[in-house]
């Protein structure tokens, strides 16, 4: 049996907003990912899908709850745990290599490690643009690149926070194909928070659906037939009919505690 790389249990995120009024992000929320699975999160906005990956990034802390990456708590940012921003991150006074390579100096072992720069800038098909800056690049080349620096560190799971977002629809499809063929050559554990339910039937194992807020599991859809997936094909749409009837469900009503 595969490994559980990330493991939340029992989950409680309250905040104050900027008017001082508490808000209730996540309640009781409970999920374990496995070793090389992809997994996506959907639901409504402001459902908590992003306070979710902030915490299993060690980005913030539960009020209530554990979070754990490979066993161990999860306290702090950590080398093991990826992020990719929907926006684009990169540092804008570095070249496409020096951003790639910049995660490995933040740590020390550049030295170390430099001769897999090259292998990643190929990785996620940017050989070329080794010396481009990130405004001679497009947006989607732009998110290649922070994902080639987050894959650089070797994490054990890529957390993706609607990084497509932003793009256009065929940029964002091309993305899409360039992120499996990552998941398919690395190995890499990825969780993907998205509003988009055909990203989310295309790229995943499993599909986690949140009630709004409060955020919680409102039910855990398996993603049964293989790779490669036809957007227009019977399964995919049958699916995608599925998952809308039960976003509507978990948002009209109140949802029983789901535990995966």
């Amino acid at each position: 049996m595969s490994k559980n790389v990330v493991e939340v249990v029992g989950v409680c995120r309250t905040y104050k907003s900027a008017r001082g009024e508490e808000v209730h992000a996540l309640e009781n929320v409970s999920l374990t990912v496995s070793e090389g699975e992809f997994v996506s999160i959907i639901g409504s906005s402001g459902c908590g899908k992003t306070t979710l990956l902030r915490l299993v990034a060690g980005l913030d802390k539960p009020q209530s709850g554990t979070c754990s990456l490979n066993g161990a708590p999860i306290v702090a940012p950590s080398p093991k745990s990826g992020y990719v921003f929907q926006q684009q991150s990169l540092f804008p006074w570095l070249t496409v290599e020096g951003n790639i390579a910049s995660g490995l100096k933040a740590r020390g072992v550049y030295k170390q490690y430099k001769d897999d720069v090259p292998k990643y800038i190929s990785l996620v098909g940017l050989d070329g643009f080794e010396h481009s800056y990130p405004h001679q690049i497009s947006g989607g080349m732009a998110q290649r690149a922070a994902i080639a620096r987050s894959l650089i560190n070797r994490p054990s799971v890529l957390l993706l926070d609607e990084p497509m977002g932003a793009l256009d629809s065929f940029t964002r499809a091309g993305l899409q194909d360039k992120l499996l063929e990552i998941w398919r050559t690395n190995g890499t554990t990825m969780i993907l928070v998205t509003h988009d339910i055909d990203e989310a039937i295309y790229l995943s194992d499993r599909i986690v659906i949140m009630t709004p807020r409060p955020g919680k599991v409102s039910e855990v859809l398996e993603v049964k037939f293989p790779h490669p997936r036809h957007r227009g094909g019977a399964e995919f749409l049958g699916l995608r009919r599925v998952i809308l009837e039960k976003l509507n469900l978990a948002s009209a009503q109140p949802q029983p505690e789901y535990r995966i």
